[in-house]
């Protein structure tokens, strides 16, 4: 192999302060154009990404020369200042300062990216993936996951 070899492929999420609906129609498209701009210019490739009124999901391959908290960090201060200053809606956009990161298997991103578009349908369903928002104790880190398996639940603030 003559040079670095990398996919890094990172699970993105996270939430408007105190869950608050702050998401809304008016916010929506400016909010995923943003991100994905932003992404790009750090060197990520977006994979997937949808928002629901109190929370968003990312799929990004990551580089080597950019640190997860620094992307994070960016993604949303980019933003927040962006709607804030431009958008200016009736109350402060703000996110919560936790976030959840989880690496994905290059066999799972292809299920990844469907579960991250169909967020809308899920949320309005109340039907939510168990297989993504729990996490099985048996789970081996380095085999890709089986049905039941993969994602542990946001915790911290949520």
């Amino acid at each position: 192999m003559h040079r670095d070899t990398l996919s890094v492929y990172i699970h993105l999420i996270w939430a408007t302060w105190d869950r608050l609906p702050l998401i809304t129609p008016a916010i929506e498209q400016p909010l995923h154009r943003v991100i994905a701009s932003e992404a790009q210019k750090m060197g990520c490739s977006l994979l997937a990404l949808n928002s629901v009124p109190d929370h968003l999901h990312i799929l990004v391959r990551m580089p080597s020369t950019v640190a997860l908290a620094e992307l994070v960090k960016q993604l949303k201060g980019v933003f927040s200042h962006f709607v804030n200053r431009t958008l200016k809606p009736g109350r402060p956009f703000r996110w919560q300062g936790f976030y959840g990161a989880f690496s994905v298997s290059r066999w799972d991103v292809e299920r990844i990216v469907a579960y991250i578009q169909r967020q809308k349908e899920h949320h309005a369903a109340d039907t939510l993936l168990l297989e993504l928002e729990t996490v099985s104790e048996e789970a081996e880190p380095d085999q890709p996951p089986t049905e039941g398996q993969a994602l542990p639940p946001l915790s911290g603030g949520d």
